[in-house]
């Protein structure tokens, strides 16, 4: 059936259904992130020549922790510390128990409020031994502490100590907790032992598709190595990192600032998920952070910490994208109308190609006639008929890709702007107008989706075409109802960006509809007036 579109035709409705199925397939079918193992085997050939910062090893090798699935008795509350933004519990095996936000807008579809500490799994800054008896004494032995809770002002930051009296070992861990939500630790042992302390499981509160949940590192020379959930294959060890991360959408834990000889190793756990956790020292320090991935408060904390927020593949294009969108939202005040701020933007900034596409397709559709006379009169001749047709756009000015090249070019911005907003925890709870209380969710009663589909349709219907298949036309017209379907369940926030975007097309498609109507009559009224010149 293809064969029967013009080049230009080909491609504009290749790279809509690309698009089309791009959108369903990941929609259905999230991306995998790359495996641990072929992560770390980049690590090591982006550092050619020097000490390699990953290894990979087989599950079968024997883990340097025994037992990799954390097992310890029932625990009790140990020390509660509580800010305006959230409230923390370190329970009686000094670990991270419970990190509860106390924002509404990071309550779950369930209403309840936000708990950032998996209920199973290893949790944050537990303590393993690498010797079997001593870590089994120490799963037993409770710590103690000098605060059973702490209030933290705001800006305010607050000290807690806590001891562990083993066999022959005392474990000493010195906290100090600040009001948004990092802290510094410092683990000290009163004998040498061989230890591990655990990242703890990532958050389990939203999982949205087309997003990644799991384990991240960030190493060497800007190097991001992705452990995504269920995929997670054999162990890799990394040295010089700069932070690792279990992460899901809008959440993550954190630990960063321990030093760069530190041994960081993950591995998978019985659900092939990832098992974060690095090797310790006496005296040993490092800093963690438990809380949503907003971007000026990691950056406030320490600006490594801002590649926490991944976009993807698009990260190079979505980045940028999303500082001028703070910068926007800095002036304007309400996101929703910073997003509408930033699609004119992105529409002044393509102006000149959307406009140069716009009137090659129109040229195309007034030579139309004239190269199907071509075509017919070389249907025999392939070769001769092709370079006939060349001829003809090349002396009227015509571009045959002209028409479809802003979409190609509109097509990586799209995405990097949904990985945008699909990522952006700010957008959570911001309000736009009357029914959009929630830019990160979709639309409640489906309006924006099918005014976006609308927008589309006009579009499309002011657009000059030259199909001469109405089966062509046909699928044509088909896009906007399957943009509509895909676009029901995205965050109404990215529907806002297209429905925007579409309406500045569809003006700047009326205006240059307008002026070529005008150029047309003007050439009418020129031969008519030589026609009449010709009669006297």
């Amino acid at each position: 059936m293809l064969e029967k579109f013009t080049p230009n035709q080909r491609l504009i409705v290749a790279v809509a259904l690309s698009f089309a199925f791009f959108i369903g397939y990941t929609t259905l079918f999230p991306p995998k992130a790359p495996s641990s193992e072929s992560n770390a085997t980049k690590i090591n050939v982006a550092k050619e020549g020097a000490a390699p910062s990953a290894a990979v090893t087989k599950q079968s090798e024997v883990s340097p922790v025994p037992n990799t699935e954390i097992k310890t008795t029932s625990t009790d509350t140990l020390t509660t510390i509580s800010a305006e933004e959230f409230t923390l519990k370190i329970d009686t095996l000094g670990r991270i128990s419970s990190v509860i936000l106390s924002n509404k807008k990071h309550n779950g579809k369930d209403g309840k409020l936000s708990e950032l500490v998996a209920p199973e799994g290893a949790k944050p800054i537990q303590i393993r031994f690498a010797d079997q008896a001593l870590n089994e004494a120490a799963a037993k032995v409770p710590y103690t502490s000098d605060a059973s809770s702490i209030a933290l002002g705001e800006n305010g930051k607050s000290t807690v100590v806590l001891t562990q009296n083993l066999p022959e070992l005392t474990v000493t861990k010195t906290l100090t907790f600040y009001s948004d939500g990092h802290y510094d630790a410092k683990i000290s042992l009163s004998n040498e032992k061989r230890y591990f302390v655990y990242l703890g499981q990532h958050p389990q509160i939203i999982e949205q598709m087309m997003t990644v949940v799991g384990g991240m590192i960030y190493s060497g020379d800007n190097l991001t190595t992705i452990f995504k959930d269920g995929s997670v294959e054999g162990r890799s060890i990394f040295t010089d990192v700069h932070f690792m991360s279990g992460f899901d959408q809008y959440y993550a834990t954190i630990m960063y600032g321990f030093d760069p000889a530190t041994q960081v190793t993950v591995e998978r756990d019985t659900k092939d998920n990832a098992v974060t956790y690095m090797e310790g020292g006496n005296n040993f320090t490092f800093n963690g952070y438990i809380g949503p991935k907003e971007y000026k408060t990691l950056e406030a904390i320490n600006p490594i910490l801002t590649h926490s927020i991944e976009y993807g593949w698009f990260t190079f294009v979505a980045a940028p994208i999303f500082k001028v969108l703070m910068w926007i939202h800095g002036i304007v005040g309400n996101w929703g109308w910073s997003i509408v701020a930033l699609t004119i933007l992105i529409r002044i900034f393509l102006y000149p190609l959307t406009y140069k596409g716009m009137v090659s397709m129109q040229k195309i559709k007034e030579i139309a006639p004239r190269i199907k006379e071509v075509q017919e009169k070389y249907k025999g001749d392939p070769a001769r008929m092709n370079a006939a047709v060349m001829e003809m756009y090349k002396k009227h000015g015509a571009n045959p890709l002209g028409g479809c090249l802003p979409l190609v070019l509109q097509i990586p911005v799209f995405f990097a702007i949904y990985r945008v907003l699909l990522n952006a925890v700010e957008l959570q709870g911001a309000e736009w107008i009357m029914w959009i209380h929630d830019l990160s969710r979709m639309d409640p009663y489906y309006i924006m989706p099918i005014l976006m589909g609308a927008t589309m349709y006009y579009q499309q219907k002011i657009t000059p075409s030259n199909f001469t298949d109405p089966l062509q036309e046909k699928i044509f017209k088909f896009l906007p109802i399957i943009f509509t379907f895909f676009f029901v369940t995205f965050p109404s926030g990215l529907v806002l960006y297209w429905f925007v975007n579409n309406l500045f097309s569809i003006a700047q498609q009326f205006m240059v509809n307008k002026q070529f109507e005008a150029a047309r009559i003007a050439r009418h009224e020129a031969h008519l007036v030589e026609k009449h010149h010709e009669k006297d």
